[in-house]
């Protein structure tokens, strides 16, 4: 009976981010906003691609799934900690803990690899422009797509059932903002060290595999680019690819600093705001990158605001 009650638990206890009352307000005003701001911003990113036929383009389907995913992710923890943040019992159940920790593992895993995918992209569209639309057809798109999906979603259903499967003992209480791995594993009362290389290693797979994909195409990109004669032809090439390194940058450096080394990992408070920052703001910012850095984009975004203009003038007369 023991060891029943060591291995399931009926609900866990997120700690958050503080205990002070007006702190929390605080909090919830601001992370109230900015998730707001990220589930506008990114689905009139995602509308916006839809609706304009000049961004019907491979760079672009990979980035509406960048910004389904986006959202996803903040959906997937915000909502919760929000709720949690005007609550006196801050409790999530077994299952619910289980369902955030595949949900925001798969989606996280599902954008490092989205994010190599995008990377191959831009290399073509600058090392062989000539045959990009050759290369970039919609059925390699597609498979590549699907690639990423498939392969965040099998990594956090591995590690969400090997993770919760473990001892919990008596400790309910999880020092974190989210049923986050690290902070799950920590709760088990027996050696989690297969669970810690098993964390290295899926992020070895999943997150430097992708990451030096990333690199060796902007070395050949970065080659390419340096070869152009003209001044003009240099900051076109690299406009093309601005937008999506700067998001790059966000996304895979604290990622790596967290999970490759989950022994020497960094402190809990730490954590947490890397947390935070994944779940709030890299999703919030990358469609204000691809709008502020992206001509395209924002060219499109004038073509709509025009259209909706000249329909507001004529309904007003």
């Amino acid at each position: 009976m023991g060891t029943n009650n060591q291995t399931w638990m009926r609900e866990f206890i997120l700690l958050g981010l503080s205990s002070d009352w007006d702190t929390q307000v605080s909090l919830f005003v601001l992370l109230l906003v900015m998730y707001l701001v990220t589930v506008l911003g990114n689905f009139l990113i995602i509308l916006l691609i839809r609706l304009d036929s000049r961004l019907h383009t491979p760079m672009y389907f990979f980035l509406t799934n960048l910004s389904f995913v986006d959202v996803s992710y903040a959906t997937s923890i915000v909502p919760q900690m929000l709720a949690h943040l005007l609550a006196a019992h801050k409790a999530i159940p077994f299952v619910s803990c289980a369902a955030q920790l595949f949900f925001s593992l798969g989606l996280g895993g599902i954008e490092f690899v989205l994010l190599a995918v995008m990377a191959y992209d831009r290399y073509v569209a600058v090392c062989d422009p000539l045959r990009y639309s050759v290369v970039m057809h919609g059925g390699l798109c597609t498979r590549l797509a699907i690639t990423s999906w498939v392969s965040g979603s099998m990594n956090s259903l591995i590690h969400t059932a090997i993770t919760f499967q473990l001892p919990m003992c008596t400790n309910k209480y999880i020092d974190h903002i989210s049923c986050e791995i690290l902070a799950v594993v920590r709760l088990a009362c027996v050696d989690t060290s297969s669970n810690e290389i098993a964390i290295m290693v899926s992020s070895i797979v999943l997150l430097m595999t992708p990451f030096c994909l990333v690199l060796l195409s902007y070395i050949q990109i970065i080659s390419t680019i340096l070869k152009i004669q003209s001044t003009e032809g240099r900051k076109k090439a690299f406009h093309t690819c601005a937008s999506h390194l700067t998001v790059v940058v966000l996304c895979y450096g604290m990622a790596i600093f967290t999970y490759i080394q989950p022994r020497s990992s960094p402190s809990v408070l730490q954590e947490k705001l890397i947390s935070l920052f994944y779940a709030v703001l890299t999703p919030m910012l990358n469609p204000m990158i691809y709008s502020v850095r992206n001509k395209e984009v924002k060219g499109a975004w004038q073509k709509l605001l025009g259209q909706l203009s000249g329909i507001t003038s004529k309904l007003a007369t």
